[in-house]
């Protein structure tokens, strides 16, 4: 997008000349990554459809700005502002699923988590230089700018998060709001469409979907044991089981969809799940997960699917945070022994997993809809619709072109 060219949108002094729906709250969706796009239309479902209510999409500029994000707006169908149009106008709500230039944009701020649990499982984050501090989602520098708060509304999942926030940024607890996690709720919310989940990837009844999940950067499923993919796809006889691979959008957007490709080419009817959509179904099709630390894994082990861990993190995962559960129940992927039984030892213990993972996940379980909606109204001064609130329905799940079996 042309950073010099303004949208005809139904903002500015002019706008009244060219709208067809005049006074509306005007939200606006901060995306700076697919992976908080995701949980932003997860969010916008609750209050688009408000014929009071119209809302925009913006990426950030930024000079480590992510690939790919912009395509994955407009794909979406959103009207989608230049951010520089973006920063100069003053919006109802602005809402947010990461940090990224919050404190240029202007307008009450909701803030929700993009991942599962707002403490990550990674114990450390990178910094330039090489440097590693621990951090949270919820500490200070992430929160404020130049000592104010930046949410009006901060979503969390769990009271144990709100300690969290009270020990790395007390100030920013009055915003805080434990809501659960829209994700979730939408995933358990769908569990009677397993079967037309399965068939949209072309699993049968009498076929058991394995699904190698990974999060990004090189402690990851992806990055320490990018063999695993072929061997599993290889080994498991095809009459019996499928395999798809569900990889964080951070991957294919460094690394770019031509290269990952290439590098599964020699996986076997493996199915590839775009990192667009379709994650979360394919999750609950599957019949047994190989993963890492990532979220996607953690809510498998949440909605009751047995958990592998193919790899871990750089130390021990977080304190608090769902990794570190996970860690503490899965076996480890051993690639040289019968694949059968290890997905037999992950089933034993998957009711166990699941029960303590829940409780870290969420303690709003299946209220998150309802919450969120509250507090995005409120911002909006506006009346809550009577309608009940309902977390979207997970999509089909549509592997990339030539990779079904």
């Amino acid at each position: 997008m042309a950073h010099d060219v303004w949208v005809r949108g139904p903002i500015g002094l002019d706008a009244a000349s060219r709208v067809t729906r005049p006074g509306c709250r005007t939200v606006l969706a901060v995306v700076p990554t697919v992976t908080a796009g995701t949980r932003l239309v997860e969010l916008l479902s609750l209050l688009e459809r408000d014929l009071r209510v119209q809302v925009m999409f913006t990426v950030p500029h930024s000079t480590d700005r992510w690939a790919g994000v912009e395509e994955y707006v407009r794909a979406q169908h959103g009207l989608l502002l230049p951010w520089e149009q973006a920063v100069a106008h003053r919006f109802d709500l602005v809402l947010a699923a990461s940090h990224r230039n919050l404190d240029q944009v202007r307008g009450p701020l909701m803030l929700i988590g993009h991942g599962v649990g707002q403490v990550p499982g990674r114990r450390f984050s990178r910094k330039a230089g090489g440097a590693t501090f621990e951090t949270t989602e919820l500490d200070r520098e992430l929160l404020t700018f130049r000592g104010r708060v930046l949410p009006a509304v901060l979503g969390l999942g769990t009271e144990a998060e709100v300690e969290v926030l009270r020990e790395r940024c007390p100030e920013a607890v009055p915003a805080a709001v434990v809501a659960g996690d829209i994700c979730l709720d939408g995933m358990r919310a769908a569990s009677g469409h397993r079967e037309r989940y399965r068939r949209a990837l072309g699993v049968g009844s009498r076929r058991r979907l394995v699904v190698l999940s990974s999060t990004w950067f090189t402690d990851s499923a992806f990055g320490r044991v990018p063999k695993m993919y072929e061997a599993i796809a290889n080994a498991l006889p095809d009459d019996r089981y499928a395999v798809a691979a569900v990889l964080h959008p951070n991957v294919w957007a460094v690394h770019g969809r031509r290269q990952v490709a290439a590098w599964l080419a020699g996986c076997r009817g493996l199915r590839v799940i775009p990192p667009e959509q379709g994650w979360q179904a394919t999750m609950i099709a599957a019949d047994w997960v190989i993963g890492d630390h990532g979220s996607t894994t953690g809510y498998a082990a949440a909605i009751g699917k047995p958990v592998t861990l193919a790899s871990l993190p750089d130390g021990r995962p977080q304190a608090g945070s769902v990794a570190d559960v996970v860690q503490a129940h899965a076996k480890p992927l051993d690639l040289d022994a019968p694949l059968e039984a290890q997905e037999e030892a992950a089933i034993a213990v998957a009711p166990r997993l699941a029960a303590e993972v829940l409780p870290v996940a969420s303690t709003r379980l299946d209220c998150s809809a309802g919450i969120l909606r509250s507090a995005m109204y409120r911002l909006l001064e506006l009346s809550e619709p009577a309608t009940l609130a309902c977390p979207p329905l997970p999509a089909m799940p549509r592997p990339l072109p030539g990779w079904d079996a």
